[in-house]
Parts: structure tokens; sequence; C-alpha cells
């Protein structure tokens, strides 16, 4: 099993397991084919997506697909496999670029082999897989990308119709304490600002979450000190952002994130 990495590497530890029984058993199998397929490559892979969202929040959003993060060098012998195992070229169905992603088709069910940011910011590259995090998932061990990575990945992603953003908040909700900031800073490059900018947001959102970030984070990033507000305000201005069930540190564990 390539994907899985040395025991001395650290585990996800979600608020909740209970998101894995929310996976409909159809769409379970048809992931189970894939990472089945995935693995007849011998070559490293992580879990993305909702998937690896899941993982550090513990809350499950039903998305019907399955993001796999390979290196770009090695992108061909996973499409082989999946187109083995019974994947189509979703392409033929609805056109994608091609140029950082593939996506195979079947049973109504996506698997995305992922190589590449969609703004081509950067590669999957092997310190990624290096920083993954092991999870077992309904028996299967697998690894998922780590948070700083989907964090860097997700940061971008705020299009008309698709914006990233409210997982990014999740995310930060989730474990951002925990984060080494340091590998974030290094990873961001000159586009700290995009990250002083979700900070705020975050700071605005959830304050007393946001207060528990490291000190030496919030003075390189010149952030304005938040003013502590009552619970029911944040719930407001959660409320503010998406009436939906959006924000998973306040979502039961047996309800799914909407999508």
């Amino acid at each position: 099993m390539a994907e899985v990495l040395p025991p001395e590497q650290a585990a996800v530890e979600p608020a909740s397991r209970k998101w894995m029984e929310l996976i409909p058993d159809e769409q379970w199998a048809v992931y189970r084919d894939a990472i089945a397929a995935a693995r007849t490559t011998g070559l490293p892979f992580m879990l993305g997506g909702g998937f690896a969202l899941a993982a550090y929040t513990g809350r499950w959003r039903n998305t019907k697909d399955i993001d796999f993060y390979v290196l770009p060098n090695q992108r061909q012998e996973f499409i082989d496999a999946i187109t083995g195992a019974g994947f189509s070229d979703y392409y033929h169905q609805m056109a994608y670029d091609r140029g950082w992603i593939y996506r195979g088709f079947r049973d109504g069910t996506i698997v995305d082999l992922i190589w590449s940011m969609a703004n081509r910011r950067a590669e999957a590259q092997p310190f990624w897989f290096e920083h993954g995090k092991c999870l077992e998932v309904r028996g299967e061990p697998l690894t998922v990308i780590a948070a700083e990575e989907l964090l860097w990945c997700k940061m971008y992603v705020m299009q008309r119709d698709h914006s990233d953003w409210s997982d990014v908040l999740n995310l930060l909700y989730a474990v951002g304490p925990e984060l080494d900031w340091q590998r974030v800073i290094e990873n961001l490059g000159q586009d700290l600002p995009v990250l002083r900018a979700l900070l705020t947001l975050f700071g605005w959102l959830c304050p007393s979450r946001a207060s528990e970030l490291p000190t030496s984070l919030k003075r390189r990033l010149n952030l304005a000190p938040t003013p502590k507000v009552p619970l029911q305000e944040e719930e407001r201005r959660i409320r503010l952002l998406d009436s939906r069930n959006w924000f998973a540190g306040r979502l039961p564990p047996d309800k799914v994130l909407a999508i």
C-alpha cells in the first residue's frame, strides 16, 4: 500500500468520525474501487477535497467525488489505472481543463486526479506527501493532504460560481492554532496579503477561536486585535455569510455540510 505513510507519521484525529457513516454505501463502493485501482500503481497518492476537509473538521459534505493528489510526472499511471477499473473520461460529458486535473467518471461518481493547482500557482511536490496525514476510512488505511497544503490550495479558489473560502474558514476553526504557520508562510511567498485578508475575515467571524492563533503569526501579518463578542454575535455573523449549514464548528456530527 504505497500511499500509506510510515507508522511514525502523524495521524489525523478528527473531532468526530461519524462523518464516515454518512457516506452513501453505493458511492463508497465506487470510491473503494478507485482507491484499489490507484494502489495498483505502487505510487503515492493522497486524498484531498471533501474527504480531507472531513478528516480535519469531522463533518461530511457529499460532493459525489473523491480527489487524489498525485505527482505530475506520475499522473498517466493513475489515469491508466482508473481507466482500467472502468472509469471513463468525464471530459466527454463536460469539458474541463486537462492541464491540472483528470476526471474519471463511473456510476454517477467522479474521481479527480490532481497534480497542480488550477491557477498553476504550484504543482504537487514530494514534500506534500512527506507531510500527509494517516487516516483510516471504513477499514481503508489512507493518507490525506496536510492541512497546511490544503489551506494553500483552497485559498486561491474564489470564482464567481465557486469559492473555497468557506472550506478554509472551517479548516481554520478546526485546526488553525495547531498549523505549522511557518510552512504556510513559506508556501505563500509573495501571496501573504491573501492570507492576511483571510485571517482578518476569520478574526471577525470567530474572534474567540481566532484569539488562539499564534501571536507571532498575528504580528508577522500585522493583524489588528479583534474584540471579543458574545457567542450569539458569532452565530449572527456566521449566518450573515450563509444561512445554510456551512459552518462545521457549530454543526452536529450527524449532519452534512451544505454544498
